[in-house]
């Protein structure tokens, strides 16, 4: 089943409307973040009436731990099963290996919270995750491993983005991924006016190659498309799943 994270469509004024757009693409399911939690109750509706799920979803880590029972409930509304952590401001970022670790740490006990109520916890990578530390280990590596309970949302195009081997990467922990974003990298210089992303299918990363790899790990892993500054939600929605489908 392929899903799309609505943070690529954030700007989008009819909500609704494109909800229909994506499933008259063929898309069956939709991640959430941020901008689309205040009435759960009226986008659950507006999913169902669109014919779409939405098992995950972006959420802060401060929301999780100062109001877990709110957001709890807010998952139990929107049929989330899937919860990842998107991101860790700079100021907030440990600067070694034992941080990192401490983080990680961190990182589990709140995902053993989450699975007491029966849903799964994961952290989504950008590219800081994988500077390298003092030692040589990544700083997604030492949270993944301090964190055996917690699972992986991999945004492989960030991946490459901080240097690192994607397929080396995932072959190492490719079993704790829970989803995937499927995003693409714009040739060097081109698509400026969207931050050097790609619609799927049309940039320089062999997703046939990756897709094949994270399939072979895990078969139900969540293939999300997405684009981080589209100039046009509708052309990335249309062109990513015709070509994911190529896959």
């Amino acid at each position: 089943m392929t899903s799309f994270q609505l943070y690529s469509a954030r700007d989008v004024e009819d909500k609704n409307a494109f909800l229909k757009t994506l499933a008259s693409l063929g898309y069956t399911q939709v991640e959430g973040y941020f901008g689309i939690y205040d009435d759960p109750v009226g986008f659950r509706a507006a999913l169902e009436t669109a014919g779409l799920a939405m098992p995950s979803a972006h959420i802060g880590l401060e929301q999780i731990d100062a109001d877990w029972e709110n957001t709890r409930a807010m998952c139990e509304v929107l049929g989330i099963k899937h919860i990842f952590a998107p991101y860790l401001a700079a100021e907030d970022r440990p600067t070694d290996a034992a941080g990192w670790s401490a983080f990680g740490a961190r990182l589990e006990a709140v995902a053993q919270k989450v699975q007491a109520a029966g849903l799964s916890f994961g952290w989504h990578n950008h590219e800081f995750e994988f500077e390298t530390m003092d030692g040589g280990a990544y700083p997604m590596a030492l949270m993944l491993d301090a964190a055996p309970s917690m699972s992986w949302e991999g945004d492989l195009a960030w991946i490459a983005r901080g240097g690192a081997d994607i397929a080396e990467f995932v072959a190492n922990y490719g079993n704790r991924l829970t989803a995937v974003h499927v995003k693409d990298i714009a040739p060097d210089g081109e698509n400026a006016d969207e931050d050097g992303w790609a619609d799927v299918g049309h940039g320089t990363l062999p997703w046939a190659a990756l897709v094949t790899q994270v399939r072979a790990l895990n078969p139900d892993t969540i293939m999300v498309m997405e684009h981080d500054k589209p100039s046009d939600p509708v052309r990335f929605a249309t062109r990513a799943i015709a070509s994911f489908e190529g896959y």
